[in-house]
């Protein structure tokens, strides 16, 4: 398998995992969608930046420890699937805090809106926090590395392909997100909004507590 090869077929294979609905899908789309775009974007290079730490520590053999240490990964596990039922449920509970709170949530959004760090540390934490992104990496990067080919660099290579489709993707969704703006501009459209976003995280941290 060549170089060309490799890089064709993994863009096939993580623009496929990209392109399927979940976690990180549901984060940029609820934050564009509220009209903040910097931490939306501060999301997306959250996720990016966790993705591009697997695919270091994958092509450095670090991340073998996952696999190999069940310790490891429970902790791992555990720790990723608490932050994501404490960031869904913080949702769910804002939205059934009454018009009082609801009104302190719309001032910390405004004051929120321009945070580029807070949507880059929410994005890292949401994916650096999933072991199982760096087991799909155990599994699959090595398998389209080259024989030959300098382990690391390709791997790095790789990843970085990963990253562009994430990042053309996030573009789309920020995009499609701004469709939404005149409708979440209703108060109870925000509220729906944040409940099915808030059940979608708690539902994939229940599933990575219950190891599903």
């Amino acid at each position: 398998m060549t170089i060309s090869t490799a890089l064709w077929s993994f863009a096939l294979v993580v623009g496929l995992l990209t392109l399927t609905p979940g976690l990180d899908t549901a984060l940029v789309l609820r934050t564009a969608a509220l009209g903040r775009r910097r931490r939306a974007w501060g999301v997306v290079l959250g996720i990016q930046s966790g993705i591009l730490i697997w695919g270091a520590l994958t092509s450095l053999g670090v991340t073998a420890l996952l696999t190999a240490s069940q310790m490891a990964y429970e902790i791992l596990r555990w720790a990723g699937a608490a932050y994501l039922l404490w960031m869904g449920a913080r949702m769910l509970i804002d939205t059934w805090r009454g018009t009082r709170a609801e009104g302190a949530a719309e001032a910390r959004a405004v004051e929120d809106a321009g945070t580029l760090y807070e949507g880059w540390r929410q994005g890292a934490l949401t994916n650096l926090l999933n072991p199982k992104v760096g087991v799909f990496y155990v599994a699959v990067l090595p398998q389209f590395i080259p024989a030959g080919a300098p382990h690391f660099t390709t791997g790095l290579l790789l990843t970085c392909v990963h990253i562009l489709l994430g990042l053309l993707w996030s573009m789309a969704l920020i995009a499609f997100a701004r469709v939404l703006r005149g409708w979440l501009q209703r108060p109870a459209a925000r509220r729906t909004l944040d409940r099915v976003t808030g059940t979608v995280i708690a539902g994939f941290g229940l599933k990575l507590a219950l190891g599903d």
